[in-house]
């Protein structure tokens, strides 16, 4: 699945941490983008921006990592990013706690961690990804997620008026 050539976007919400895994990711894809995380300061993506727009499909879609929401992963504030930026979709990060909602008419996307990373927000972190599947104005999401050594998958969808 995440071999090389079956992947056309990565959409990173940042904290690479290491130009090992931006390598990786770049491996699996070479139209990397990434947002500038709170710990990429000494990497490779440090001079990653603070936020990236894309149009995929008929979506705009932001992608942000998070850590300038306050409240973490609060609704309204994440609302005020999406409007800021102008866009349909709103992938962020910062609580490496995987989420999805829809919100006046906006989805927003936490793929959480693809490692488990530690959060301050909770003692367990399950390691996550999420991949989409994007026909025009039709978003399709799957999360996979590690539970007990078996890799789930969940599907979630969401149509631009």
């Amino acid at each position: 699945m995440l071999s090389p050539g079956k992947i056309q976007h990565i959409l990173c919400t940042g904290n690479l941490v290491s130009k090992e895994a931006e390598t990786l990711l770049k491996q699996i894809c070479s139209d990397l983008n990434c947002a500038r995380g709170d710990f990429d300061e000494t990497v490779l993506t440090k001079d990653a921006p603070e936020y990236i727009i894309v149009k995929l499909g008929a979506f705009r879609i932001g992608v942000i990592h998070g850590h300038q929401v306050v409240p973490w992963g609060d609704k309204e504030s994440l609302a005020i990013w999406q409007r800021k930026l102008d866009v349909d979709i709103l992938i962020f990060g910062g609580t490496h706690q995987y989420k999805t909602f829809e919100y006046e008419g906006k989805f927003f996307i936490n793929p959480g961690s693809m490692t488990g990373a530690f959060s301050g927000l909770e003692s367990e972190c399950t390691p996550t990804f999420v991949l989409m599947d994007i026909n025009n104005n039709q978003l399709t999401s799957y999360v996979y997620q590690l539970e007990n050594d078996d890799v789930k998958v969940k599907k979630k969808e969401f149509t631009k008026a």
